[in-house]
């Protein structure tokens, strides 16, 4: 028997037979110089290879009900007209070989992307290397794996998987998934998750160990793989199927209960979602509204040129569509859209908002710099977001806000928006509440100022940990380092409670720690009554809460803030 440790990316328990994706083949990229004169051929072979992938991704669509939007994305990347355009031009500048440009174009976008600062947006590099790969595979004729060879039932085991080859995960009924490499953010997660299918990543040792047809235990909810298991531990997980499948029971009454602690203190349990499809799950799961909605990704799949050959932006009646589905599915139900967070390196090459090279793109021009720097795309977002107002219980929210003057700077652009609609005889919500992000330790130290000017507070855990603390989250050489239980991480929250207490605005969490029970608990002793996770965490932090008295979830933050 031989155990693996991982990382966890979609909790669950999961037993069958392991199948190993084989090894990619090696894709080796020549550079040969070619003629001005076979720039037009060679463009040709880029875009019959471009065309055929764009129908193979086209046929996937055609066969899957739910997620459309990660395989919709795929398919406005491969006919994004900037894209092609820059293609176009360093192929004729640079006189290679359409492979090699590609190549090469290929891996400066998905860099862009990784050095972004936002995890969201980090993960859809390699959104970008999946499916141009694809393209350079035709150019290539290399034929990858075909994934309808994969059994039903089985524990997929593989260096990766893209979201264009993911659909086996509801299309082949998986017991598991064990990769090397993922992300909590992926698609590919958020596929898994979405389908309860237990998935791991981070197992370089395992893949190299592993055979077809091995008896595989996944406990992805402790972030293991167990191989060849004796029979003492098949007959413990079969009591912990077991247990798992009466308490998946004991917590489906938990998405129409009332989030509260044995001794009766209500709570507020708030979804964070990416999708419009998200937020429909967020309800099955028993939501009381959406926390946060990042808008990163809205931008990234409804990308719409503005005119050939020039920058792009999202147009205001994508933007609204969105909002307008994701108020109408929640009704009543407050819905907290956080405005655009994101910087001039990324993809998102925007009109209003140029592309800007920048050694520490987490600390330049991006959220709401970047939004007040350029605020025709800002005022485009809020005049979207206005309009749908009017079709449910709207917040909007401020990324990384740092002074008392960006929000009052935001809001008056706001302000001049609401105007401007009422003008056009747009029927909106006028007193839609305006809140920011605490995520950094400038606002936690200044929130008794921003509060004057601020509807609420939500505080991103995940920034304001990294900000406090200096340390890079996704950097594994520092990753012991990353506290979000630091002292002066949870002195800084106080501080930003009691700042919203006295001002009496509400005050949340949406950063990972409201998602993990043992956190949750420990923000709730804090005095945090609202609190904003993955859907799949709701009924956990509820019935956790359930079980615990106010008194106990004070004495578990005074034992850790000593």
């Amino acid at each position: 028997m031989d155990i693996f440790f991982g990382a966890s990316i979609s909790p669950g328990i999961g037993r069958g037979n392991s199948f190993v994706i084989p090894d990619q083949t090696q894709r080796v990229i020549p550079q040969k110089p070619i003629t001005a004169e076979q720039v037009e051929s060679e463009w040709l072979r880029y875009v019959y290879a471009r065309d055929s992938v764009a129908s193979q991704i086209q046929s996937q669509l055609e066969q899957i009900q739910t997620n459309k939007e990660i395989f919709e994305t795929y398919s406005l990347m491969l006919a994004d007209p900037v894209f092609n355009k820059e293609l176009g031009d360093y192929l004729s500048e640079q006189l290679f070989n359409v492979e090699f440009v590609l190549s090469a174009k290929m891996d400066e976008y998905a860099q862009r992307l990784r050095d972004s600062g936002n995890d969201y947006l980090a993960e859809r590099g390699q959104d970008i290397t999946d499916i141009f790969g694809r393209v350079l595979n035709e150019l290539l004729n290399i034929h990858p794996f075909d994934m309808e060879q994969v059994p039903e039932g089985v524990v997929l085991i593989a260096q990766s998987l893209n979201a264009s080859d993911a659909m086996v995960i509801s299309k082949k009924h998986l017991a598991g998934l064990a990769l090397v490499e993922g992300g909590a953010s992926s698609h590919v997660a958020i596929l898994a998750r979405s389908y309860g299918v237990p998935a791991v990543f981070s197992l370089p040792k395992a893949i190299k160990k592993i055979r077809n047809s091995e008896r595989i235990i996944l406990d992805a909810t402790s972030a293991e793989l167990i191989v060849d298991p004796d029979a003492g531990t098949v007959l413990d997980y079969q009591k912990k199927v077991e247990q798992e499948a009466e308490r998946k029971k004991r917590l489906l009454l938990f998405r129409s209960k009332p989030a509260q602690t044995k001794d009766g203190t209500p709570f507020h349990i708030y979804a964070n979602i990416g999708t419009v499809e998200e937020a429909k799950i967020a309800l099955d799961e028993g939501a009381e509204g959406i926390g946060l909605f990042r808008t990163e990704f809205l931008f990234m799949n409804e990308l719409n040129s503005i005119a050939e050959g020039a920058a792009r932006s999202v147009s205001e009646e994508a933007q609204f569509e969105a909002y307008k589905k994701v108020l109408q599915i929640m009704g009543d139900r407050p819905v907290t859209i956080r405005t655009l967070d994101a910087g001039g390196d990324k993809f998102l090459k925007m009109l209003d908002a140029p592309v800007v090279e920048e050694k520490n793109p987490l600390m330049g021009m991006r959220a709401i710099r970047m939004s007040l720097q350029y605020p025709q795309a800002f005022k485009t977002q809020l005049r979207a977001l206005y309009r749908a107002s009017v079709y449910g219980n709207l917040k909007i929210m401020f990324p990384l806000v740092t002074s008392q003057e960006q929000v009052e700077l935001a809001r008056a652009i706001a302000s001049q928006v609401c105007d401007e609609l009422e003008d056009e005889g747009v029927k909106i919500k006028r007193d839609v509440p305006l809140g920011i992000m605490v995520e950094t330790a400038a606002a936690g130290i200044i929130a008794d100022c921003l509060a004057k000017v601020s509807d609420f507070f939500s505080i991103g855990t995940n920034d304001l940990t990294q900000y406090t603390l200096g340390v890079d989250r996704e950097n594994t050489n520092v990753a012991e380092s990353y506290d979000e239980f630091h002292l002066a991480v949870l002195r800084l929250m106080q501080n930003t409670i009691a700042a919203a207490e006295k001002q009496k605005i509400p005050v949340s969490v949406c950063g990972e720690m409201a998602g993990r029970v043992d956190s949750a608990m420990l923000l709730a002793g804090m005095g945090i009554r609202s609190l904003s996770m993955s859907a799949a965490q709701i009924c956990l932090v509820k019935e956790k809460l359930a079980s615990i008295t106010i008194k106990e979830l004070e004495a578990i933050f005074n034992e850790k803030k000593r």
